[in-house]
């Protein structure tokens, strides 16, 4: 009996062992099927939903260019490294290689792997050489990645800094024509599905959601031969003069199109390391300045289109300077009388205060108006100074002597090259563009064209005789104006610190360009528009009329002019 329940309990649990092990392995195999049939497609989905990633194609911003296609701005494909941090072990030895690839600081790197542990993406170097790049990812340390993006590169760095400006590391206009135009310039990023490993690392292009679109190009109206040109010259006499800075701007006469736009002193967009707020501005349009004498050819404008005066008027200047209370208008020396012509060439105060005073503030000024002082010039460029405009109720009669000479008001260089566009293409105001434009605009006449003549020859006089006989380009004809004003200060008028302007055009029969120099504070004892911005003006054109294929006027005895004389500088 004993050995029968003995028996019977052995059987019991064997049975049960036999059993249960039956039954593990039919789940075991229910599970197989179930794993590989019944929810095959919901295991694959979970399995893509850990390897397959929606990515950022980044698109190219558009590329600007001078007016003949040479680029002023492109943008070159670079890497950017990344990490995970929840996938680098920040202890890592192999940390010790990256950092000193990368250029950083071994135990801050490790102290941000640990810091943001709990996140999966931190930049660690962005937009660096594609080299540079592939080594690190030699490495092999796990977490550490890399992707392309763009960066921004300025071919003629600080020639063209101030009008082309310049970007962010992202890619946004900071500056200059980037920051205008950054909507047009800007491109639309795309995306696309990828399959990954479990490194992270891209094995598959699966499917692509958007494509990406690439910024629009600008062509801009500026020859970069003539920038160069203008750059190197201008740069010169800012050293020659020991000057504070300088602005130059050069205007097709017959379109309004900027040719070339340059200050000193400049910056290189390709490297911000040493770079300073006061060099970003471009001066030629941010920054105003009273234009002085330069505006005399204006104010005489304004008398010949009364039909008070003809050009051989005559003027009586004695005895060489006019009161008005405590303040007194002087000439350099006492000229007596002489013509209207004269008063040009010479830069006789006296003689346009006079003129001033027969016509009265309004006239001068409405003239002054509708050659686009006072108001913006309409070029899109950002950060533009409109200047001042005086138009009191009642003029007295200091203020219409000082306006005809161009103080007690504020203009840029454009504003002033705008002015001398007019008088030199027979009085159309063209509207101004810094972008290159197909048909001719259509302008606004402003000036008879009998009165834009008549002053263009007495520019002609002023280069030729006068004060600006140093502006003298070459061998072609040239006419305009010099200046010299004094800079103003927190304090007012700064008496030993002057600005020395020239604005002129050339050929003087025919103009093709108008250009305007402006120097500020010179300090090597010359300081006269006459001796310091003339000269800049005569290199400038001679060279800028030969590269745009203007045939020479003048034989080889013609070309030089003597200096002039002392008192008689502008």
């Amino acid at each position: 009996m004993g050995r029968r329940l003995i028996a019977g309990l052995k059987a019991w649990r064997y049975g049960t062992v036999l059993g249960v092990f039956l039954a593990v392995v039919s789940v075991l195999a229910w599970r197989l099927v179930d794993l590989h049939v019944v929810d095959q497609e919901f295991l694959r989905q979970q399995g893509d939903v850990r390897t397959i990633r929606v990515e950022k194609i980044d698109a190219h911003r558009g590329v600007i260019t001078d007016r003949h296609g040479e680029s002023l701005a492109v943008s070159t494909p670079v890497q950017t490294v990344w990490a995970n941090p929840s996938q680098v072990d920040a202890d890592d030895p192999r940390l010790t290689a990256v950092a000193r690839q990368l250029g950083l600081r071994e135990g801050q790197l490790r102290a941000r792997l640990r810091k943001y542990a709990g996140r999966e993406f931190i930049y660690l170097r962005r937009k660096i050489q594609p080299e540079l790049a592939r080594q690190v990812m030699d490495v092999g340390a796990p977490g550490i990645y890399s992707r392309q993006e763009y960066r921004r590169y300025y071919p003629a760095g600080e020639v063209t800094s101030h009008v082309v400006g310049f970007t962010n590391i992202d890619e946004s206009g900071q500056e200059g024509m980037e920051l205008a135009y950054n909507e047009w310039l800007s491109g639309e990023r795309g995306k696309k599905r990828v399959l990954k490993d479990n490194r992270g690392r891209t094995i598959k292009d699966l499917t692509l959601i958007r494509d990406a679109r690439p910024g629009k190009s600008l062509s801009l109206s500026i020859d970069l031969r003539l920038q160069y040109l203008a750059y190197r010259e201008l740069k010169a006499v800012v050293g020659a003069h020991n000057a504070r800075g300088g602005t130059l701007v050069m205007l097709d006469v017959d379109s309004g199109e900027v040719l070339a736009m340059v200050n000193q002193g400049a910056y290189n967009p390709n490297d911000r390391s040493q770079l300073s707020a006061d060099r970003l501005r471009n001066k030629a349009i941010t920054d105003l300045f009273e234009p002085g004498s330069t505006m005399k050819p204006i104010s005489m404008a304004a008398a010949l289109e009364s039909g008070r005066f003809k050009a051989s008027s005559t003027i009586d200047t004695s005895p060489g300077f006019r009161r008005f209370g405590r303040f007194t208008i002087r000439d350099h020396r006492n000229y007596g009388v002489i013509n209207l012509t004269d008063v040009i060439a010479k830069s006789s105060n006296v003689g346009i205060s006079k003129i001033a005073t027969d016509l009265g503030g309004d006239v001068i000024r409405d003239l002054y108006a509708r050659l686009g002082f006072g108001q913006p010039t309409g070029i899109g460029f950002p950060g533009e100074a409109v200047g001042v405009l005086p138009a009191p109720p009642k003029w007295r009669p200091v203020e219409e002597a000082t306006l005809s000479y161009g103080y007690g008001m504020s203009v840029n260089a454009l504003q002033l090259a705008q002015a001398y566009m007019v008088l030199a293409n027979g009085g159309i105001r063209y509207p101004l563009s810094l972008l290159k434009i197909g048909d001719k605009p259509v302008g606004q006449r402003v000036l008879s064209e009998q009165v834009a003549f008549e002053i263009r020859q007495m520019l002609r006089e002023v280069v030729e005789r006068g004060t600006g006989t140093r502006a003298q380009p070459g061998f072609y004809s040239a006419g305009g104006k010099t200046g010299t004003v004094h800079l103003v200060g927190k304090d007012g008028y700064e008496d030993s610190q002057y600005k020395a302007i020239f604005a002129g055009m050339a050929p003087i029969d025919h103009p093709r360009i108008v250009t305007v120099v402006a120097v500020d504070a010179p300090q090597s004892g010359e300081y006269y528009g006459g001796e310091v911005a003339a000269p800049v003006f005569s290199r400038v054109m001679g060279d800028a009329l030969r590269l745009l294929n203007v045939k020479p006027e003048l034989e080889l005895g013609q070309a030089g002019k003597p200096e002039p004389a002392s008192g008689e500088r502008g």
